[in-house]
């Protein structure tokens, strides 16, 4: 055989081999950094907005239950106890910001041992702050956050039970919200639909057996709620740990590193995670504090308990899709920027904005028009409940328009890294805004129902305008995220 024919034999078993060998599939989902930018936002939109809305539904039920078979002070206690425990797991859960931010640039880079690092410590440190902060501060503290807000008597009642029991066993919770901001930021928006979905039902049916009681098994009433959830949750939680160790998911956990903590890694998630904590506080803590101006108010348990379900359940319909964009702008902004290309970060978050707009108009129309229908659902039939909870439907018809607007962009700012700015904002929009109208109207004239209501629609449009104007500067283009490299 002659020199030239050895080398075309070569030539063909070269090509026959690399027709034979199929192509090594990414690791990460390369649509979010390539081809059309609206299918690439909706991918990881839409399984998250259904994720939340189904979600929310579960808390929804929960209202429409005890309202029912309590009466609407059980309303106010879920309503007040659900602002204190979120404006507490927000902070605490700012470690998931951080991570995201993360496992977004690295995901864009394809750097799969950064991503499952930045998980695993994410992991450690939550744990760590459920078992042994969250759970006995938020236990004994709970009577005296209850009275921050001037929650009635028959209220907290109510209320107390049902918040420690959530303080309790808050880690299942909070371990399904790691494993579904990671995947998410990974580009997997359906494993987190999936678990949610699952999650939801589990506890739906956990609810309704507990709050009502059937067979053997008591009613438990409000605080049947909180263990309902916290069964659910834990079991989640338990799946999800065991498949990021099994390693079959697109995040998991590391081989080969160790499993001790890596404070350097740690700090770094709480460096670009604690502003977006503080944040949630700001963004809750109106919240909570505007239950006490409403507990202060003629009828104040009645209009806390159409604030707990406009505002904490309906209004809900509107920020569990806006917060699912938030997710996909953030997702797509930080792998895009892990991948180089900043101006189709900047297009996905007027993109996300645009989805967002259509839905809220939806739903607000709803709300203007059929006000009365739909507290209906919820048991608030009393006349004074009614009265006010109409004025604030048709209030949130107009404030979902630029509370979508305003979490968008929160979520394009995060998804770069610029997690500071987010915070300031909220410190704006959300606590000095509306509480400072609030105040200066109660030290002035008597204030009324109303009067909050209109607080909470000038915070969200001054939260929208301010958002906007940031993302527009361009700042976040610039913004440095990564870890140190360990070798295997």
């Amino acid at each position: 055989m002659t020199e030239s024919t050895e080398l075309e034999a070569a030539a063909f078993a070269d090509e026959a081999a690399a027709e034979n060998i199929e192509p090594k599939k990414p690791k990460f989902d390369r649509s979010i950094i390539e081809g059309p930018l609206g299918r690439a936002v909706w991918k990881i939109a839409w399984p998250t907005m259904l994720t939340n809305v189904i979600a929310g539904m579960q808390n929804v039920v929960d209202q429409i239950l005890v309202g029912n078979l309590i009466g609407y002070k059980a309303n106010a206690a879920l309503g007040v106890s659900n602002q204190i425990f979120i404006l507490v797991i927000v902070f605490i859960s700012s470690i998931f910001i951080g991570m995201s931010v993360f496992v977004a640039r690295f995901a864009g880079a394809h750097n799969v041992e950064k991503v499952n690092r930045t998980v695993y410590q994410a992991f450690l440190a939550a744990v760590f702050i459920a078992v042994f902060i969250m759970a006995p501060l938020g236990y004994f503290a709970s009577p005296y956050l209850l009275d921050l807000i001037n929650a009635d008597p028959g209220v907290k009642a109510e209320a107390l039970p049902y918040l420690r029991v959530s303080f309790a066993f808050s880690i299942g919770l909070l371990m399904y919200f790691m494993t579904s901001g990671a995947l998410r930021a990974a580009g997997d928006a359906r494993t987190p639909m999936v678990l949610g979905v699952a999650m939801t039902l589990l506890n739906l049916v956990l609810n309704v057996i507990l709050i009502r009681g059937l067979g053997p098994i008591p009613a438990f009433g409000t605080v049947g709620s909180a263990m309902g959830t916290s069964i659910a949750t834990g079991l989640v939680g338990v799946y999800a740990i065991y498949k990021l160790w099994s390693g079959t998911w697109v995040v998991g956990f590391p081989r080969g590193q160790g499993w001790a903590p890596d404070w350097s890694v740690i700090r770094s998630l709480f460096k670009f995670g604690l502003p977006s904590g503080i944040q949630g506080i700001a963004a809750n803590i109106g919240g909570f504090l505007m239950y006490g101006f409403i507990g202060s108010v003629k009828n104040g348990a009645a209009a806390q308990a159409a604030f707990a379900v406009c505002y904490s359940q309906m209004f809900s319909l509107i920020t569990w899709g806006s917060n699912g964009l938030m997710g996909a702008t953030a997702a797509v902004v930080g792998q895009n920027l892990g991948a180089k290309h900043p101006d189709r970060a900047f297009a996905a978050v007027r993109t996300g904005a645009t989805f967002g707009l259509t839905g809220s108009t939806a739903l607000g129309l709803l709300f203007f028009f059929f006000p009365q229908q739909l507290l209906a659902i919820f048991g608030i039939r009393e006349p004074e409940a009614v009265q006010v909870g109409v004025e604030l439907l048709r209030v949130l018809a107009f404030s979902g328009l630029f509370i979508t607007t305003a979490l968008t962009y929160t979520g394009g700012l995060q998804g770069s890294g610029d997690t500071k700015s987010p915070l300031y904002i909220s410190l704006v929009s959300q606590v000095a805004v509306p509480l400072g109208i609030c105040f200066v109207i109660k030290e002035l004239w008597v204030l009324e129902p109303i009067h909050i209501w209109l607080a909470v629609l000038a915070g969200h449009m001054t939260r929208a305008i301010l958002s906007v104007a940031r993302f527009l500067q361009g700042k976040w283009r610039s913004i440095a995220v990564d870890i140190e490299t360990t070798s295997a």
